[in-house]
């Protein structure tokens, strides 16, 4: 697919073409964890889905940190792009590609070393710990894949191209559904096997990924003379950069805090728990790719100085994120307990209550990420990353302290009403903070 310019031409679908690729794309990266959790719940039984739910809090703390850097970097891109300083778009691609190999492969063997007193630190049952860590350790020696997709997928997106990446997923997707198959069923190596498909399937979408930059984009092609560490450039992604990493890591490691105030439950809690988050991240995650593909076209529009087209941006993005959710909360309402069946085994009936009354309410609370993720994608578009930071930390803050506070006497139920005051926070931050920001570029 060629590059996508949205400094032109018609708003929404402009939005709506690059949101669906992404939405897609992320559905489809979400079932790495989530075929994971069926295969491994209803093959190996409770513990061995509490030992994976145990393990993926502290594993995507890691993996959105990383996202994160690619996220905040991607911004400048779209801006480069947006000014058609195709040149300096090159140095930035270099820049990050080299920076980020570096720190991935850091952040690999720390996390590494860290993975048995992390587990027991957020209070990790012992009967499920080595099971909880031989995954997490697989997990993170593949991270280097987990960063190269991250990155080149970020800078096809920067172009407009959401397509692509969407692609290479759903190769690698159906690849990890085989090998879930084949090593956790046929092979018998358990909990072990699901992660080995995981990392299998992360390195082939990102070898796909650079094989297509490198035959078919040469806009966002690097020679070896163009592989350089721009220092300049490089002081200003990790400004964008870092302040995004540390607002992706504070979601998740705010989920390993609440994870925390679940594992006193007991095995059925944090069974239910598991399943229930994964239900949140197929739910939420369209609402992020509304926001994403709202981030590029500000970004792009900021780049070509077109203040007119990124007011109309926000609304018409505004509209996408509550349309989604009319859509949402009816199946999630009604077929909650249908849902919670698909990662929970027969015998875990009490685990499928429990999830049942979370999702109950969250059928209605899911409309709050909807917004606070459009005003976020606002916010990462014309590069003000403190506020998004700001917010995001309000927001988990919040729910960390109400889910330890309201856990002990109602369950996971008492989560989703933490999630819903953070939220609640969140937009009270984000909202005068957007208008200000409105009132100054107009008198400006």
């Amino acid at each position: 697919m060629a590059a996508h310019n949205m400094t032109e031409g018609n708003i929404a679908k402009h939005l709506i073409r690059f949101a669906i690729p992404m939405i897609l794309g992320n559905l489809f990266q979400l079932t790495y964890n989530a075929v994971d959790s069926i295969i491994v719940g209803r093959c190996l039984g409770t513990d061995a889905i509490a030992a994976v739910g145990a393990a993926n809090p502290i594993m995507n703390v890691a993996i959105f940190f990383i996202g994160g850097i690619c996220m905040g970097a991607s911004v400048l891109m779209s801006q480069y792009y947006g000014a058609q300083d195709y040149e300096k778009l090159k140095r930035e691609i270099s820049t990050t590609l080299l920076a980020g190999i570096l720190f991935t492969i850091f952040v690999t063997v720390l996390s590494f070393l860290l993975t048995k007193p992390i587990l027991r630190l957020v209070g990790t049952p012992n009967e499920i710990l080595d099971s909880s860590a031989n995954y997490l350790r697989i997990i993170l020696l593949g991270l280097i894949f987990t960063y190269l997709y991250n990155f080149f997928s970020n800078t096809l997106r920067s172009i407009g191209d959401s397509r692509t990446p969407l692609i290479f997923l759903i190769i690698s997707s159906v690849l990890n559904i085989g090998l879930d198959i084949l090593f956790v069923v046929f092979v018998g190596w358990g909990v072990p096997g699901a992660a080995v498909a995981t990392v299998i399937s992360q390195a082939v979408s990102s070898i796909l990924c650079l094989i297509y930059i490198s035959r078919s984009i040469p806009l966002v092609h690097l020679s070896r003379k163009e592989l350089v560490l721009d220092k300049v450039l490089l002081k200003t992604t990790i400004q964008f950069g870092w302040v995004t990493a540390m607002q992706q890591t504070c979601i998740y490691l705010g989920r390993v805090l609440v994870q925390s105030a679940v594992n006193p439950l007991g095995v059925e809690s944090i069974a239910a728990f598991n399943a229930v988050s994964r239900v949140d991240d197929f739910a939420i995650t369209p609402m992020q790719s509304i926001g994403s593909a709202m981030t590029t076209y500000f970004a792009q529009n900021k780049g070509a100085n077109n203040e007119k087209r990124i007011g109309k941006g926000f609304r018409y993005g505004n509209g996408l994120s509550t349309l989604y959710w009319a859509l949402l909360s009816v199946p999630v309402f009604f077929g909650a307990e249908w849902i919670m069946s698909l990662f929970v085994p027969q015998s875990g009936s009490e685990a499928v209550r429990l999830g049942v009354l979370y999702l109950h309410s969250m059928a209605f609370y899911y409309i709050m990420p909807g917004w606070t993720n459009a005003v976020q994608g606002y916010f990462r578009g014309m590069g003000m990353m403190n506020v998004t930071f700001i917010s995001t930390f309000l927001q988990i803050t919040a729910r960390v302290i109400f889910s330890h506070i309201l856990a002990p006497t109602h369950g996971i139920a008492g989560i989703a009403s933490a999630c819903l005051i953070g939220w609640c926070l969140m937009l009270a931050y984000e909202i005068p903070m957007y208008l200000f920001d409105r009132r100054k570029r107009k008198a400006l």
